[in-house]
């Protein structure tokens, strides 16, 4: 009975939280899109500091960069709240702001309008970089046939929303759980389709590579995709121009991975590339990058801690 009765608090509470995200959007969208763009970073700017992901968030920065100041910490902490707010709020009028062709300029398009004419898919990757959505939006604009992966959210209601505001402008989205999510897009790049993933957050399964000069594990599914099929791995990155919600999708150099027969080797160079590729990015520009997720190993985070603080969670 306890576990029934809470089932029905968390849909409860599951359902709560659609029908705040329901009411926002829907005020949101009374509004030019600059303005929504601009309140969610004045909104976050002030309450980010106040939440348990800003002590995480804390943390990543003075791994990353231990030789920043105190000031030089608390700036950065302060313009990635700022980022992460214009990208929460933007999330609401995705629909609005892909639809206006001037926010959104895209630095090698033609590369992604020959990936689109070509027989031959891609693995293309990146990293949660300003407002990532963007990167999905270039995609489709060049008429690239590709299956964007995401981590499907625990809240039900809120999953179908977030999917649903994607297919908005075009995206269409998989889920890939387990071995026969992995199949599934084994036979999307068996179809021509090509495959896109966010590789830049922990995957305790992977394979572990220095990050910042810190050992991290990460996902060795880019990499695994492009040397069973023989095909290159494109990197991309999203950067805000400004001002408010204007974007530049930038498409980078391809990787393409030497087959050398050992697989578990080929593999680990694989990601170790990708890995610094986000580092890259990441170091150009700091503050857009999302930096309240938990990226290292445990062990990393306890040496960080300072001596009272609590460890975050």
């Amino acid at each position: 009975m306890a576990a029934r009765n809470h089932s029905y608090v968390a849909e409860f509470i599951w359902m709560l939280e659609a029908a705040l995200f329901d009411a926002l959007r829907a005020l949101a969208r009374l509004f030019p899109i600059d303005y929504v763009s601009n309140s969610g970073a004045w909104l976050c700017r002030r309450l980010g500091p106040l939440t348990r992901a800003h002590r995480v968030a804390e943390r990543n920065v003075r791994i990353a960069f231990p030789h920043l100041t105190d000031a030089e910490v608390k700036t950065l902490l302060q313009e990635q709240w700022t980022e992460l707010g214009r990208s929460l709020a933007e999330f609401a009028i995705l629909d609005r702001v892909v639809a206006d062709g001037s926010r959104l300029a895209i630095d090698g398009e033609a590369l992604l309008g020959a990936i689109a004419a070509a027989d031959r898919p891609v693995v293309f990757v990146s990293g949660h970089f300003s407002n990532f959505e963007m990167m999905a939006a270039a995609m489709v604009r060049c008429g690239v046939r590709v299956q964007v992966t995401y981590r499907a959210m625990n809240n039900p209601y809120m999953d179908e929303r977030v999917r649903r505001t994607r297919f908005s402008y075009g995206v269409r989205m998989f889920a890939p759980k387990g071995l026969e999510g992995a199949r599934e897009l084994m036979r999307a790049i068996g179809r021509g389709e090509s495959v896109a993933l966010l590789n830049d957050q922990k995957f305790n399964g992977g394979v572990e590579v220095p990050f910042f000069g810190v050992p991290a594990m990460t996902a060795p599914g880019p990499s695994t995709f492009a040397l069973r099929f023989g095909i290159p791995i494109q990197p991309l990155s999203v950067q805000r121009t400004g001002p408010g919600a204007r974007f530049k999708v930038v498409v980078h150099e391809q990787i393409v991975l030497e087959d050398t027969g050992d697989r578990d080797a080929d593999i680990a160079e694989g990601v170790r590339r990708i890995t610094a590729f986000i580092e890259d990015r990441v170091r150009a520009r700091p503050a857009e990058w999302f930096w309240v997720h938990r990226r290292w190993p445990n062990d990393v985070y306890r040496r960080h801690e300072p001596v009272g603080a609590p460890a975050p969670d």
